[in-house]
């Protein structure tokens, strides 16, 4: 393998991994998780007949997302520590 199709390897290869950490952290992928969460729980509680399902399904919907909102904020201060 030449080092010219190397070197155009790696760049495609970093264009991949630019396009993962974008789509990782996209308010898209938290939407749609958090979306899901809900349905998946509000079915889980109406199966077990709870009341007000819709209402209760927002909880570990909502803890999904602020789970993804705190996320960035603790990477920091385990960066720090790791220096």
């Amino acid at each position: 393998m030449k080092i010219d199709d190397q070197i155009q390897d790696i760049i495609e290869r970093n264009k991949r991994v630019e396009q993962d950490k974008k789509w990782e952290t996209s308010w898209t992928r938290r939407i749609i998780l958090t979306v899901l969460t809900w349905i998946a729980a509000f079915l889980f509680l109406h199966i077990i007949k709870v009341e007000n399902p819709a209402f209760a399904a927002l909880v570990p919907a909502g803890g999904f997302l602020l789970s993804t909102l705190s996320l960035p904020f603790v990477r920091k201060i385990w960066e720090h520590f790791q220096k």
